[in-house]
């Protein structure tokens, strides 16, 4: 195919022919424009052409379509990621003191607390408990997260009001019985550690017969125990034990039993089988570790001065810091330090009856406070004239001092379950009792098999 654009001349040379020179040129000349305008574009479509606006998101878009990228606009921008920090309360924390830790400015914590009366809670700590912030890039305090454990949180959370607000999380723990049996051979804290039992548990038990046994001067080889109780599990893990729900204890031949027995108002205690009280009016020993080192004597030769003096307590040596308990309700009469007693503490009794409590190596009350019985008043120490880490416990009656270690014996029990709630208890409590004497069977059958064995040989 030949090219359009070569004619030309041949055009130029017939003109010449026909037309004179001067036609010939005028009729070229128009020939060149029609032929230039096949070539090229009008000046007005290049215009709009050019003119055509460009969206470059549009484009964007379009290209990021084609790659399988989703383009995210403006208006679904994600919100800005929390800065979260956990801490730990470690002893001698205050709330102060982590807000100032992770970084949070005091005016944020007071506006916390001053949401509500479920915030000023915060205030009180508790080691081992852990709080975690979380705060926006401009270190504001969205949100603050409290589990006190494994099965409680609470959290508060900045509302669009810029107000926080309160809501409490719980898990509930998978609840099974455990037992546990053992014969002391030395002491029942070996024993129940030997048999599987925390220290919490061990002196659990001891509480519940802390007004029939007195676990420093009453214990023999050969006693025994029986305890059923709870475990708790989360999420297949152990996290801890549930209060124990039937034990026996035999001393000395004698044996004693408790069952757990929650009342109508909620408040649970421990009951003998036929609903009587187990809980005195005084706990026997002030301690629950420990051993006499001296009874109580009216003519004892005192061990520093050599001379005959009136030995109107019973001592308990224990180690320093080992807690001590009151041994009834009451209110502290007197709190202080002299240089014989040492750090001491008095309780009043009612009318009555008052205790003791002298070489303390801190005192955990002050004069004028009511206490409850067990409540822990101080700990063991050897201030004042002491040879050596003790508990010295008294106890008078009318004002003249009377033997501890028997006058608890001599008073009466707490109240028992009244008639009207006798029904309730039977129904809450057989079921705990059959169950644990189904446990003892198999050993109580041992017992006797060897027993048998033992006396044909």
């Amino acid at each position: 195919m030949q090219d359009q654009r070569k004619p030309t001349p041949r055009l130029f040379g017939a003109l010449r022919q026909h037309f004179p020179r001067t036609h010939a040129v005028t009729a070229g000349a128009a020939s060149f424009a029609l032929a230039l305008t096949m070539f090229v574009s009008t000046p007005e479509v290049e215009a709009k052409r050019l003119s055509l606006p460009v969206n470059l998101s549009t484009m964007d878009e379009m290209n990021a379509a084609a790659a399988g990228v989703q383009q995210q606009r403006p208006e679904e921008t994600a919100e800005p990621k929390l800065r979260s920090q956990s801490l730990k309360v470690q002893n001698g924390d205050t709330l102060s003191d982590l807000f100032q830790r992770a970084g949070v400015s005091a005016t944020e914590m007071y506006q916390l607390l001053s949401s509500g009366k479920e915030a000023k809670q915060l205030a009180r700590l508790t080691p081992g408990e852990e709080f975690t912030f979380h705060t926006d890039g401009d270190g504001a305090l969205q949100s603050l997260e409290l589990h006190r454990d494994r099965l409680n949180l609470v959290a508060f959370t900045r509302d669009e009001a810029d107000a926080f607000t309160y809501a409490l999380h719980q898990r509930e723990a998978d609840s099974y019985t455990a037992y546990r049996e053992a014969e002391i051979d030395s002491s029942l804290f070996v024993a129940g550690s030997n048999a599987g039992l925390s220290q919490s548990l061990i002196m659990e038990m001891a509480e519940v017969f802390s007004s029939d046994i007195d676990f420093a001067l009453d214990i023999r080889k050969g006693d025994r125990f029986n305890v059923m109780y709870e475990e708790k599990f989360l999420d297949g893990e152990k996290i801890g034990n549930g209060p124990i729900q039937a034990v026996s204890f035999t001393n000395q031949g004698k044996t004693f039993s408790a069952v757990r027995y929650v009342d109508s108002n909620g408040d649970a205690n421990y009951y003998t089988p036929d609903g009587k009280s187990m809980r005195k009016a005084f706990i026997r020993t002030p301690v629950d570790i420990g051993r006499i080192s001296s009874h109580f004597n009216p003519r004892r030769l005192h061990p520093i001065f050599k001379t005959r003096r009136p030995h109107n307590g019973t001592d308990y040596a224990a180690p320093r810091g080992t807690p001590v308990y009151a041994a009834g309700d009451g209110r502290v009469i007197k709190a202080g330090y002299s240089k014989s007693n040492g750090n001491y503490v008095f309780v009043q009794h009612g009318e009555r009856y008052v205790t003791r409590y002298l070489h303390l190596n801190k005192r955990k009350v002050k004069s004028g406070q009511r206490v409850k019985q067990r409540q822990v008043i101080g700990t063991v120490g050897s201030t004042g004239y002491a040879t050596g880490p003790h508990l010295h416990y008294e106890f008078l009656v009318n004002g003249h001092h009377r033997n501890p270690a028997t006058i608890v014996r001599k008073l009466p029990k707490a109240k028992s379950i009244p008639e009207s709630e006798m029904a309730r208890f039977r129904s809450q409590t057989q079921p705990l009792l059959a169950k644990l004497e189904n446990y003892e069977q198999p050993a109580l059958a041992q017992r006797s098999e060897d027993n048998d064995n033992n006396s044909v040989n």
